[in-house]
């Protein structure tokens, strides 16, 4: 219908391509730094290393200073890989250790009362969103420390990110919505970045840009291509990957929830229940072809389900939520196309779950009620990493 509209209605040619799109990028970042400096932030991804490159492109060597902040939430191997890739395209970055400094950093947060307060230490926060302002005003700190002319207002320094376009919708930024919720803050976009980029001295060519496209540009520009293909990293690294608790979370309807989570895997006896946690439970079912799957898949696989007594962040009808992961576990290999399906549906129908995983191993049948404290200690960052590091060989060697 769109494409009706725009060629044979409104006679618009299809002549712009991704190619065009650099080309004026590419313009547009020599017009905005014109003599100035830039300084790159490359944290490790794609995305930052893309703009590293597109800076190398479009400017003089001696204008740019590019530079990665090692937070200690870095992938195996991460910062030397990083420097390696750019050192391919001739660009010599510098590297910052600043493990110290992000494990006791803290920030000012504003409460639900509207007073402002001091977070706890990033190693003994256990709130998502507070290890997010955390780790980005900890990032900006550490930055201008070492470039303390980036503050300066009338220096000849700006600072450069590569900002992708749903980064700045999930952080809802004016920059790409005025009625957008937010749905998590960005290291890339926090307050502080905020007030410097009304200042006029923050530069975001990626900004109109998705993760398809950054991909493509980066083989125009030489970028290898395993580094291109890597699985999506988030900036703050590790260190959001990792649920941190000190205390169990439970819903108040804690234990209906869980026995309608039970009935939902085993959906073929469902019919056999005249409970009100049944009946409602099958009310909030209405599709007919969710009910047939439900039946298929209970009758077919023998699974348990449980809550997990944590919360987690998440995304549900395009707003930002914080809810109870799902679990599902068996004795038999995952019927992950299955899983996929039910996945979609444990959410919709029980609106506290916003996550639904594999257990891998025996079958977990619940409830589980205790939670092992954790923190962003040594020991959970070092098995993450490892974790993390063997299933991206496995999907490597996997294709």
């Amino acid at each position: 219908m769109l494409k009706n509209f725009l060629f044979n209605i409104a006679n618009i040619q299809p002549s712009f391509t991704l190619t065009k799109r650099l080309d004026c990028c590419l313009h547009n970042i020599k017009e905005a730094v014109g003599d100035n400096r830039v300084l790159v932030l490359v944290s490790g991804g794609v995305d930052s290393t893309l703009c590293a490159a597109l800076m190398y492109k479009a400017l003089d060597t001696d204008q740019i200073l590019p530079l990665h902040v090692d937070t200690g939430f870095m992938r195996k191997n991460e910062s030397k890989q990083v420097k390696e890739s750019l050192k391919l395209i001739g660009m010599d970055l510098k590297v910052i250790n600043a493990q110290v400094a992000f494990m006791n950093g803290q920030t000012v947060v504003v409460g639900r009362d509207g007073q402002e307060y001091m977070t706890k230490p990033l190693k003994a926060a256990t709130y998502s969103e507070h290890k997010r302002n955390i780790i980005g005003d900890t990032f900006i700190k550490v930055v201008t420390e070492e470039v303390p002319e980036l503050m300066e207002i009338d220096g000849n320094i700006l600072l450069v990110q590569g900002t992708l376009r749903p980064d700045l919708i999930e952080s809802a930024s004016s920059m790409a919505s005025s009625h957008a919720n937010m749905i998590k803050t960005h290291h890339n976009d926090t307050k502080l970045v905020r007030y410097m980029r009304d200042q006029g001295r923050v530069i975001e060519p990626l900004k109109d840009f998705h993760k398809d496209e950054v991909r493509e540009i980066g083989v125009d520009l030489g970028l290898p291509e395993q580094f291109l293909k890597r699985h999506p990293f988030p900036g703050p690294g590790l260190a959001i990957r990792i649920i941190c608790a000190d205390n169990p979370f439970m819903v108040e309807d804690w234990t209906d929830i869980n026995m309608k989570l039970k009935l939902l895997v085993s959906f073929h006896e469902l019919m056999e229940h005249t409970t009100p946690i049944a009946k409602s439970l099958l009310s909030s079912i209405s599709s007919p072809a969710e009910r047939v799957f439900l039946m298929e898949l209970s009758q077919q696989f023998s699974l348990h389900a449980c809550l997990l007594p944590i919360r987690t962040v998440g995304v549900q009808g395009d707003r930002r939520s914080f809810s109870h992961p799902a679990v599902i576990s068996g004795s038999v290999r995952p019927p992950w196309t299955d899983l996929i399906k039910l996945a979609k549906i444990i959410p919709k129908v029980l609106h506290c779950v916003n996550r639904v995983t594999w257990v891998f191993g025996d079958p977990v049948e619940g409830p589980i009620e205790e939670v092992t404290p954790t923190f962003l200690t040594a020991t959970p960052l070092g098995k993450l990493r490892e974790v993390d590091y063997l299933t991206n060989e496995i999907l490597r060697e996997s294709g």
